[in-house]
C-alpha cells in the first residue's frame, strides 16, 4: 500500500504532537530521576512517540484500541492525562485501569468519550487473539445490525516487532485475513526484543513476514517521523474503515529509553547503537521539521517547559494519591451473575427421555433462537457434520454459517476470541474438538481469559461457554481421552461445570449462558449417547427451556439409609461425570450404606454440601475418573479433611486412575488404569471396616 507523499499534516496537530512528546519525554524523566519511588517495574515510549500519536489521534470513541505496554504516548494522545497514567505507575487505588493491580501502561477503559480498551496483559504478543476476536465481534454486529455506529469503527491491535514471532500471533493474522476483519495490525519495529537483536531473533521484518498471509494488506513507514506516521496510519484507518479488510503496519522506531526499569540500557547495549537510535529521537525530527515550517523556536521552549511542569505537577499528586485498601483485594474475581437458585421446570411435558448430546443442542438452539449475540464455533461444528460427536448437529442448518461455523485448527484463538467477542457485547459458544487439545489454547485462557476481570477491576469479564468433550471409553487412545479438570480447576477466575445427565447438562448450560463469567462446560464423551454400559440413567426426561440449574449447587443423588447411618455403617462418595455410575453400580453391593453426591460443577463448588454430609457419615471418598497423584480430587480430599476432621472416623480418601502419562489405546489397558464399580466396590468395603 502506497503512501501519498505529497499531502501535508496541519501545523496545528504537529504541534500538538510535538506538545505530547515533550510529555512522553518529562515523564521518563521523572521517572528516571525517581527511581526510589516507581519502585514497580515500567516501559516508557521514547522513540515510539511519533507512530504513537499518529495512531491516536485518527481514532474515534467507537474505535476500539489494544495498546501494548511501550504505547505510553498511543494513551496520551488519546486523551488519557499523565496523572491518570501515573496512578497506575505507582499502582494507586483510583488507577483508572486497574485500581492499582497491573503494571505501567496496561489500559483498559470503557470511557464513554475514548476509544475503548480490553483488559492489556504482559505476556507478549497475547493481546493478537483477544482483539482480532473484538474485530470479529464488530464484523458479527454488523452484518446481523445488532448496533449501530455513526462510522464503522476500526480495531488497532499494536505491538513490539519481536513479538511476531509467537505462533498465537500468526493464528491472529490467520483468522483476520480468512474472515477479512476490519482490524490494524500495527508493528513497532526497534530492532531489540530485551536483549535480542532482530539478527538473533527473525528472518524478515513484520512486513515481509505478513505477506504470507493472503488478503492481509500491508504497509511500511518511518515510525520516527511523526508527518510520514501520521499520514500513513491516515490512510490505514480509513482504508479498514471503509473497506472493512484486515492491514498491517510495520513501522521503524529507535529505542531511546530502557527496556524497562528493571533491565536497563547499560546492562546489554553498547554507546554505538544508542547514539544510533539517539539521532532518530521522534521530538527532535519534530522540532527541526516545526523550526523549518517557521515556527518561533521560544514557543517551542515553552511547550517543553510547560510540559516539564505538569508532569511534576502530577507525579507529586500521584505520589500523594491513596493506595488500595487491603480489603478490595479479592475484588472482581468474578462478575456477579443473576443465576442463584434453581428455576423452571427440570421435567418437560414429553415423557420421553433424552440422552445428554441432544439436551445440549436443544439448550443451545433455545438460546440462539432467543438471543441474536450468542454464535457457536469450533472445529467442525458446522452444518456438515455438526460436531465429531454430533453434538452441534442440526445448529448450522438452522442458524446459518454466519453464527454457526467451522474454524481453523486454532484452540488458542478459539478460546481467545471470546476476550473480544464478550468485550464488545456478544456471547460465544465454542468448542475445543477434545480436551486433549485444550493445552494450545491454556496460554488464552490463563492469561487473557481469567484475569480480565479481575485486572481490569470489574470493567471486562468476559462471558464465555467453553464446551470440552473428555474422558475416556471404548479405546480412545492417549491423544482422545484424556482427563484435564485439575488444570482448569487451578485457573482463578474461570467457571467448571461438569454434568453427569441430560437434564443438569441442559440447566448448567442455560446458566452458563446467563452468567457473565467465563464457564468451561466438560462433557463427558462416554455419557453423550450413553453407549458405555450401566449409563442409561444419563438420560432423563428434558427440562423445559425456562429451566435453569445454577452453578455451585450439588446434588444428593443416593442417601444412605439413616438407620444405618446412625450406626456409623454408612460413607460419603463425592465425585462428578461418569465416577456418578461407577459409584452407582458399586453402591448396590452395600445396601444402604453408601451415599453418593454429584457435585455438577467444580468451580464454584457445594462446599457446604460435602461438608455437612461428610460430617454425618464421617467416612469420605472422592472418586475422579483423573490420574489421581495431585489432582482436584485429591485436594478436594484435603480441604475436606481440614473442615471435617473432628467429625471423622477415618482418613478422607481419594481414587481415581493410576497415575500414568496418558490413556493406552489397548482396551485391556485402558481398563486397567481406568476406575470402575469392581473397583470402587472393593474400596468401599475396605473403608466401611475400619
Amino acid at each position: 500500500m502506497e503512501i501519498d507523499s505529497k499531502q501535508k499534516v496541519s501545523q496545528e496537530i504537529l504541534l500538538k504532537a510535538f506538545n505530547h512528546m515533550m510529555v512522553a519525554k518529562a515523564t521518563a524523566d521523572v521517572y528516571e530521576e525517581n527511581r526510589n519511588i516507581c519502585k514497580y517495574v515500567h516501559s516508557t515510549s521514547r522513540g515510539h512517540e511519533a507512530i504513537q500519536l499518529a495512531t491516536a489521534y485518527q481514532l474515534t470513541k467507537e474505535d476500539w484500541v489494544s495498546p501494548y505496554y511501550r504505547d505510553e504516548s498511543m494513551l496520551l494522545g488519546m486523551g488519557f492525562e499523565p496523572y491518570q497514567l501515573m496512578l497506575q505507575l505507582l499502582a494507586k487505588a483510583e488507577d483508572p485501569f486497574s485500581g492499582g493491580r497491573s503494571y505501567y501502561s496496561h489500559p483498559s477503559s470503557r470511557a464513554e468519550n475514548l476509544p475503548k480498551i480490553i483488559h492489556q496483559s504482559s505476556a507478549t504478543g497475547m493481546q493478537a487473539i483477544p482483539t482480532t476476536g473484538v474485530a470479529q465481534g464488530i464484523k458479527y454486529i454488523q452484518e446481523f445490525n445488532l448496533q449501530e455506529f455513526e462510522k464503522n469503527p476500526v480495531v488497532v491491535c499494536s505491538f513490539g516487532d519481536n513479538s511476531i514471532t509467537e505462533g498465537e500471533v500468526s493464528e491472529a493474522f490467520q483468522f483476520a485475513a480468512l474472515h477479512q476483519l476490519p482490524i490494524i495490525f500495527l508493528v513497532q519495529d526497534n530492532e531489540w526484543g530485551i536483549s535480542v537483536t532482530k539478527e538473533e531473533a527473525r528472518t524478515s521484518d513484520a512486513y515481509d513476514f505478513a505477506a504470507g498471509f493472503v488478503g492481509l494488506n500491508r504497509m511500511k513507514v518511518d515510525g520516527t517521523d511523526f508527518e510520514a506516521s501520521f499520514l500513513a496510519m491516515e490512510e490505514a484507518v480509513n482504508f479498514v474503515r471503509e473497506e472493512r479488510k484486515p492491514i498491517l503496519v510495520c513501522a521503524s522506531t529507535v529505542l531511546i529509553g530502557h527496556h524497562t526499569s528493571g533491565v536497563r540500557r547499560e546492562f546489554y547495549r553498547d554507546e554505538e547503537d544508542l547514539g544510533k537510535h539517539r539521532q532518530k529521537d521522534p521530538g527532535n525530527i519534530l522540532r527541526k521539521k516545526l523550526l523549518e515550517d517557521g515556527v518561533d523556536e521560544e514557543l517551542l521552549k515553552q511547550i517543553e517547559k510547560k510540559a516539564r511542569l505538569q508532569v511534576e505537577s502530577d507525579f507529586q499528586k500521584a505520589i500523594e494519591a491513596e493506595d488500595p485498601k487491603p480489603e478490595t483485594v479479592e475484588n472482581h474475581v468474578f462478575a456477579p451473575t443473576s443465576i442463584t437458585e434453581e428455576v423452571g421446570e427440570r421435567e418437560g411435558k414429553n415423557p420421553e427421555k433424552i440422552v445428554m448430546v441432544d439436551a445440549a443442542i436443544h439448550a443451545i438452539q433455545e438460546i440462539m433462537w432467543k438471543h441474536p449475540e450468542a454464535l457457536l464455533y469450533g472445529q467442525d461444528v458446522g452444518e456438515r457434520i455438526g460436531g465429531v460427536f454430533r453434538e452441534t448437529v442440526t445448529l448450522g442448518k438452522k442458524f446459518g454459517n454466519k453464527r454457526v461455523f467451522n474454524t481453523p485448527i486454532q484452540e488458542a484463538y478459539i478460546i481467545g476470541s471470546t476476550v473480544g467477542m464478550s468485550a464488545v457485547g456478544l456471547k460465544p459458544i465454542v468448542e475445543v474438538q477434545f480436551a486433549d487439545y485444550i493445552y494450545p489454547g491454556i496460554n488464552q485462557l490463563i492469561t487473557e481469559v481469567s484475569k480480565s476481570n479481575y485486572l481490569s477491576n470489574g470493567k471486562f469479564p468476559v462471558s464465555n461457554i467453553i464446551r470440552v468433550p473428555i474422558g475416556a471409553y471404548g479405546g480412545g487412545g492417549p491423544y482422545h481421552s484424556g482427563s484435564v479438570e485439575s488444570i482448569l480447576a487451578n485457573i482463578k477466575g474461570i467457571k467448571i461445570a461438569y454434568p453427569s445427565n441430560a437434564a443438569d447438562f441442559k440447566g448448567l448450560l442455560k446458566a452458563a449462558y446467563y452468567d457473565p463469567n467465563p464457564v468451561i462446560m466438560l462433557e463427558h464423551k462416554g455419557l453423550y449417547w450413553s453407549k458405555v454400559p450401566g449409563t442409561e440413567e444419563a438420560k432423563t426426561i428434558e427440562p423445559d427451556e425456562n429451566y435453569i440449574l445454577p452453578f455451585g449447587k450439588g446434588n444428593l443423588i443416593i442417601e444412605a439409609d439413616k438407620t444405618e447411618t446412625e450406626k456409623g455403617r454408612t460413607m460419603l462418595i463425592i465425585t462428578y461425570g461418569m465416577g456418578i455410575y461407577w459409584a452407582k453400580e458399586a453402591a448396590k453391593n452395600f445396601a444402604g450404606r453408601v451415599e453418593i453426591i454429584d457435585l455438577r460443577t467444580l468451580i464454584p463448588l457445594d462446599e457446604n454440601l460435602v461438608y455437612e454430609r461428610t460430617k454425618i457419615h464421617g467416612k469420605c471418598l472422592v472418586l475422579t475418573e483423573e490420574q489421581i497423584q495431585n489432582s482436584f480430587a485429591e485436594a478436594l480430599a484435603q480441604r475436606i479433611s481440614k473442615n471435617c476432621f473432628r467429625y471423622l472416623d477415618a482418613p478422607v480418601e481419594a481414587m481415581g486412575s493410576l497415575n500414568l502419562p496418558a490413556v493406552p489405546i489397548n482396551l485391556i489397558l485402558e481398563k486397567e488404569m481406568l476406575p470402575n464399580a469392581e473397583k470402587l466396590s472393593l474400596k468401599i468395603g475396605e473403608m466401611l471396616t475400619q
